[in-house]
């Protein structure tokens, strides 16, 4: 039976830009990038996922990639201290440190790190989570995290589409000079804020989408990429969310990313994944006997045929399943 009649398959057409493992990406966004960035760093693809933590709303995705293509250094006047610990309001918590010095080592070592791969990066993805914004009261800032400072603190706010497609008009402009080969793919979290309240969740993720329809209309790098409706009108049972019923589960994300490589993935990156898949079952394989002279003749040729696999894949990083091959050797 077709499986299709039972559900309302979104269209993606293929993307004019192939995506694979001689391509790099930067991705920027809500969690929703956490969970395709990891599974594309599993299948060890070239890309660096939230150099500044998760972000969900545009005017810091915005500011996060500013401040990568200046490359700016933060001293301590750019943090703030708040419950023992010193902060970035441009960073996630998990850069928030009791020490001031390592605060600012992980901060400056990220940013380094990550203004260089967006300037060689082939592809930039966007997750925007919500329109919804926090304003901090006392400079008139948006802030990524509110660090759990009270909320009189804070001015929330919805942007409208006109303010988020005016500042990514700006940005992308600047981008495009930055790095004039890099391709634009925004997407929408289909992950839910409750907090927003039902209404107030559709009506973030509609000014979303519009500002994202507007910025693919007028730049030719820029294009758009469906999870959002994905979720919406593909896997519309609690089935495919976790306990909360507001994030997805493992089987969406897996789904998901199934539809991105069909929309993506070039056709030499197909054959060389299932490669890498292959390594990856060898290096995890657990046998009920190490020792034995048949599994170490598998590690041996394991180790053998990776290694040639790297002369013809030599950007490929494959040193994790190498260790754990090297680790069962006798």
């Amino acid at each position: 039976m077709n499986d299709d009649l039972f559900r309302t398959k979104v269209n993606i057409p293929r993307s004019e830009f192939d995506f694979g493992y001689q391509k790099n990406a930067v991705m920027m966004g809500s969690c929703f990038v956490e969970n395709i960035g990891a599974q594309l760093k599993s299948y060890k693809y070239q890309v660096d996922v939230n150099p500044f933590g998760v972000i969900y709303n545009p005017v810091s995705v915005c500011s996060s990639l500013r401040l990568l293509m200046e490359e700016k250094e933060f001293l301590e006047d750019d943090l703030n201290f708040h419950n023992d610990l010193w902060f970035s309001f441009y960073h996630h918590s998990k850069f928030s440190n009791s020490d001031l010095s390592l605060c600012l080592s992980d901060i400056n070592d990220s940013i380094k790190k990550s203004s260089q791969e967006l300037k060689e990066a082939d592809f930039l993805f966007i997750t925007f989570g919500t329109a919804w914004v926090y304003e901090l009261l006392s400079s008139g800032k948006i802030v990524s995290n509110c660090h759990k400072l009270p909320a009189k603190d804070f001015n929330r706010y919805r942007l409208d589409v006109d303010e988020i497609v005016s500042i990514y008009k700006d940005l992308l402009v600047e981008l495009l000079v930055f790095n004039p080969k890099i391709k634009v793919v925004f997407t929408v979290s289909p992950i839910r804020h409750w907090k927003d309240g039902a209404n107030g969740n559709q009506l973030s993720k509609a000014t979303l989408l519009l500002a994202v329809e507007q910025l693919s209309e007028l730049f030719d790098q820029v294009s758009y990429f469906p999870s959002y409706e994905i979720v919406m009108d593909e896997l519309r049972d609690y089935r495919f969310y976790t306990d909360d019923m507001l994030h997805i589960s493992n089987s969406a994300i897996k789904y998901i990313w199934q539809r991105f490589l069909e929309t993506y993935l070039s056709e030499e990156s197909k054959q060389i994944q299932k490669q890498v898949e292959k390594f990856i079952l060898a290096a995890n394989h657990r046998p009920f006997n190490v020792t034995s002279e048949s599994h170490q003749t598998f590690i041996k040729s394991s180790l053998a045929k990776l290694h040639g696999f790297l002369r013809v894949n030599p950007t490929i990083n494959m040193d994790e399943v190498i260790g754990n091959l090297e680790r069962n050797l006798l």
